[in-house]
């Protein structure tokens, strides 16, 4: 067990500090000049620095890890229970809902402490009300509007947009960014182009527009595209079996029938020979090599090779490094573009990106979820100029260009770097745990997958990961079973926030061990290879029985 304390990196910054001195008082200005506000008042509220996670924030919530799981307050007396559509009722959870939030915790409507063990649904990366969004507020407070239009991108919107091109280049902080992408482009290997979305769903539509205007003219008068005449060919990673479904790049129409969605009309569209969708097993590199030949062959391209680095929606299954650079060098041989989905990676790792973990170039990044922290909907698909070929309106949405969402992404992205070798050691710790759990109870658990914060708990069926799951939710930990895709292995996921230091890590061990106590009560101690304890230094709580939440 670690006996360090967490120290992360202080964070203190101003608006000026983030966005720019010059920018941040003509504002100041405007706004007074429109209210009738005291100016200085406002310069001042604009150069006040916000802590962006104080010491004591991290210790008062550390000193509430024993309470996860108990009834800390009134349950809500009237339970409402609204009007959505019949699958939305039937898998609804209302007795954990937030009731408040803080950091890595949520009180739900039936009172209890939660530790939200996966970020919520995998997106918030810094915990809830993270303090360092408070300068948000103070954009606000100066009156910079988050309502703009696609032809009003404003000042925060464009600087982040420098910010994430030199952040993929690999630049150091504030060391010109304005000057990488004319660089990099005469490379024709750098992401240079930055478009602003709302949701990941629509930056990947985004990303397959790209791809198809490769093939297909956006407009009538669109130049002749390169393989015009061509059938494409898109390429998924899918499931252990082969089949489509393990794949998650979002709700659109296309994107769904990446994943084996709407059968019929991709069966209609194959008869056409207007597209193709093929999927390849994760990690299988002759596979992959044979579909990439055979989609590239006569009349058949192969559009674009579509990837997560973790799986999060297929048992955070992790692709290896051999397989990203064989996947990569073919695609370069054939001309394919590499789309990378990082919306689930990103800002998890301590590259911020972790397509630079893996020593790769690809064509497109979307990311999202985890960056703007919970606070907006808003994404982001980074491209190269090459592929900067659709028209105004052939993927933008109307407020895609919100400028406070803009400034969630600075506040994060800022905080992120400065943590980075902080983060990146507590989640090698994280990962170090697990393996040495798995080692213990080897009955019930069959491996570990994923990499430091994003992981998954593989057990050998799938009764024994629903009951893990169910034990760990009734103690307060928001862990789940995927149990909704066929064929997808029984596993138990975890996304812990990057506020998370080691004691929240040991703390999550300490109730998984319990947990897995009550199912393989005859595992050893010591972990077979290295012998270290498994024992936590004090015995875990009794699990605290749920409160009953009332209904309407």
């Amino acid at each position: 067990m670690n006996t360090r304390k967490t120290r992360f990196r202080r964070v203190r910054l101003s608006l000026y500090d983030l966005v720019g001195r010059e920018f941040i008082e003509a504002a100041c200005g405007a706004r007074a000049g429109l209210t009738g506000e005291d100016k200085k008042h406002l310069k001042a509220l604009a150069a006040d620095k916000i802590d962006f996670y104080p010491a004591e924030q991290y210790r008062r919530l550390v000193e509430w890890l024993p309470r996860v799981g108990e009834v800390c307050c009134r349950p809500v007396p009237l339970s409402v229970p609204g009007a959505t559509s019949l699958e939305f009722q039937a898998h609804s959870k209302p007795a954990i809902a937030p009731l408040t939030c803080l950091g890595f915790y949520r009180i739900s409507e039936d009172g209890r402490l939660f530790l939200i063990s996966k970020s919520e649904h995998y997106h918030v990366a810094l915990g809830h009300h993270f303090p360092g969004f408070q300068l948000v507020e103070r954009a606000r407070r100066l009156g910079i509007s988050n309502a703009t239009h696609n032809v009003t991108r404003g000042q925060i919107t464009r600087t982040l947009e420098q910010e994430l091109v030199r952040v993929a280049a690999g630049g150091e902080p504030h060391r010109g960014p304005e000057l990488l992408p004319e660089a990099g482009s005469r490379q024709g290997a750098l992401l240079d182009r930055v478009l602003n979305l709302e949701t990941g769903s629509l930056a990947m539509e985004a990303a397959i527009k790209m791809i198809l205007a490769r093939f297909y003219r956006s407009l009538p008068e669109s130049p002749r595209p390169k393989y015009h005449g061509r059938i494409p060919v898109l390429v998924v990673l899918g499931d252990h079996k082969g089949n489509l479904q393990a794949n998650y790049h979002g709700t659109t129409m296309v994107a769904q029938m990446m994943r084996g969605m709407w059968p019929e009309m991709l069966a209609g569209l194959e008869k056409m020979d207007l597209l193709r969708v093929r999927g390849v097993r994760p990690n299988d590199e002759r596979e992959l090599e044979s579909v990439l030949a055979a989609g590239n062959h006569g009349q058949y391209k192969v559009a674009g090779f579509f990837h997560e680095f973790i799986m999060m929606n297929y048992g955070a299954s992790r692709l290896t490094d051999s397989y990203i650079r064989r996947a990569y060098a073919l695609c370069r041989k054939y001309d394919i573009p590499t789309v990378a989905d990082e919306i689930q990676t990103c800002v998890w790792s301590p590259e911020i990106f972790m397509f630079r973990e893996y020593g790769v170039r690809p064509s497109i990044v979307v990311v999202g979820k985890g960056f703007p922290g919970g606070e907006y909907p808003a994404s982001r698909i980074l491209f190269n100029r090459t592929l900067d070929t659709l028209p105004l309106f052939g993927a933008l949405v109307t407020n895609g260009q919100e400028e406070l969402a803009s400034l969630s992404y600075l506040v994060t992205l800022r905080w992120a770097e400065a943590n980075a070798e902080v983060t990146r050691a507590i989640g090698d710790y994280y990962e170090a745990r697990l393996r040495e759990l798995a080692e213990r109870h080897s009955g019930p658990i069959a491996s570990i997958e994923g990499r430091r914060h994003l992981a998954g708990i593989y057990f050998h069926d799938l009764g024994t990961g629903k009951r893990f799951a169910k034990i760990l939710n009734d103690g307060g930990l928001d862990i789940s079973v995927q149990t909704y895709k066929e064929g997808c292995p029984p596993c138990a996921l975890t996304k812990l926030p990057l506020t998370a230091g080691y004691e929240v890590v040991d703390m999550v061990i300490t109730r998984f061990e319990a947990a897995l106590r009550q199912i393989d009560p005859s595992a050893p101690l010591t972990s077979p290879r290295n012998g270290r304890t498994g024992r936590p230094a004090v015995s875990p709580r009794p699990v605290p029985k749920p409160a009953k939440a009332n209904r309407s």
